[in-house]
């Protein structure tokens, strides 16, 4: 198993200072090395603008020593509070297995709770929680409660992925 003191800290995408910092290189760090290294993604398409967006949360999983292990991304469409979508989960291959990936999903699922529902009168008491989930990772997303949309598939990345989806209330 996962032992406990792996720390999970979180920053916005536009976040400042030491934990941003962090936060943001760490899971630069992980996913340059799952996606592009590992599954060949290019480059181009792993970092997009919306990395920097202040409704976009990034969480990431280190090691006691600082090492980065994992990471996660959550965006809130601003528009539409009500959904959230959770993506570029990735776990380097030295924590695989030790349900770390399971601990990110709920990491990204409360920082959506907390942001989506917020504290105004017309702030929706649910959240939908929509991602893109590659297909062999169809299993480990039905695991953490998703439930797969229409079974349409579609190439992202040359990567077979289907939408999947949850409700999440406070």
């Amino acid at each position: 198993g996962m032992p406990e003191t792996v720390r999970i800290l979180t920053a916005r995408g536009d976040g400042v200072g030491e934990q941003a910092e962090l936060v943001h290189a760490g899971a630069g760090l992980v996913r340059l090395e799952v996606f592009v290294r590992e599954q060949n993604v290019p480059l181009v398409l792993e970092i997009d603008a919306r990395d920097y967006e202040p409704t976009t949360v990034h969480v990431l999983a280190s090691a006691p020593d600082g090492t980065p292990l994992g990471t996660a991304r959550l965006l809130i469409d601003p528009d539409d509070p009500g959904q959230a979508h959770l993506g570029r989960l990735a776990v380097r291959r030295s924590a695989r297995g030790t349900g770390l990936g399971a601990r990110l999903v709920a990491a990204v699922e409360q920082a959506a709770v907390e942001l989506a529902t917020g504290d105004g009168p017309s702030a929706p008491d649910r959240v939908r929680m929509v991602l893109s989930a590659q297909e062999q990772a169809m299993g480990f997303y039905a695991r953490c409660g998703y439930a797969p949309g229409d079974g349409r598939r579609y190439l992202d990345a040359g990567i077979w992925h289907q939408d999947m989806a949850r409700f999440l209330t406070r």
